[in-house]
């Protein structure tokens, strides 16, 4: 009677489980679908092509945006990931009471509305006479990213030992050889989560760049909101497509590599 109540649990479980994926990659499943289909009507198929694909990399528009979109967030995640693993280590290096305070505040940007961070961005960039444009897209993206950098370096930082890094100092080692030959492998899971993380999340941002951008510019997801009010090109769907695969893909390379260190380090 357990054993089968032990089944029945499993199969529930999984049951439960696999409701939920198909809930959240349903629609991304019908999106890749459409990418294909002959037909721009979304509920009949006309069979099987790729000129949607050919439309998406003849368009310049697309091309600009999704030009504009990649720079900002390779440039954004790569700067505030440097910016936010050495504020990890500053943090990590306090007292218990100025780490708690400072990581209180570091939270503060994650659960704040994105609509009240984009506008006071907008402000001060309009306070400071700073025109609306890349650079500014580009530094609000790097301000929100930073907590999420520090928040996935801080957990790698406290695994480490403190003591192996004074060790290499003790037998000569220069300060910041020693943080890089010592410290970083530690840490280097943290930080490529950390960047992996800032990157996606400024991919998929909207609200923040639509009150930073300015006129002349447009980001993926700028221009998609822009076509919503037009009906949405299948194009569109071909370049979401795209994208997700290509993150999907860097996303099982980096977990991938993380296996391997760790079973490398448990060796």
């Amino acid at each position: 009677m357990t054993k089968i109540r032990r089944n029945l649990q499993k199969i529930w479980q999984n049951f439960y489980l696999a409701l939920i994926l198909i809930f959240l990659y349903a629609p991304i499943a019908t999106m890749m679908v459409l990418s294909f289909n002959k037909s721009k009507s979304r509920t009949q198929w006309g069979g099987f092509t790729l000129q949607w694909y050919t439309q998406m990399f003849e368009s310049r528009n697309i091309m600009d945006a999704l030009s504009n979109t990649l720079v900002i967030a390779v440039l954004s995640a790569l700067i505030a990931t440097i910016i936010g693993t050495v504020a990890a280590i500053a943090i990590n290096s306090m007292t218990r009471t100025p780490k708690t305070i400072i990581m209180g505040i570091t939270n503060i940007p994650m659960l704040n509305a994105e609509i009240v961070t984009g506008i006071s961005l907008m402000l001060t960039f309009i306070a400071f006479g700073i025109s609306l444009g890349f650079k500014t897209i580009l530094i609000s993206h790097i301000t929100f990213n930073i907590p999420y950098v520090i928040l996935n370096v801080m957990p790698k930082l406290k695994q480490t030992d403190r003591y192996t890094y004074e060790a290499a100092l003790d037998l000569g080692a220069a300060p910041l050889p020693a943080f890089f030959k010592v410290v970083f492998p530690d840490i280097l899971p943290g930080v490529l989560s950390g960047f992996l993380m800032a990157f996606t999340m400024s991919l998929d941002d909207f609200i923040i760049t639509h009150f930073t951008r300015g006129a002349g510019i447009n980001t993926l997801s700028t221009l998609i909101y822009s076509e919503v009010r037009r009906g949405i090109k299948p194009s569109m769907y071909s370049l979401s497509t795209v994208i997700f695969l290509t993150v999907l893909v860097l996303l099982i390379i980096v977990n991938f590599k993380s296996n391997n260190n760790s079973r490398r380090h448990t060796a």
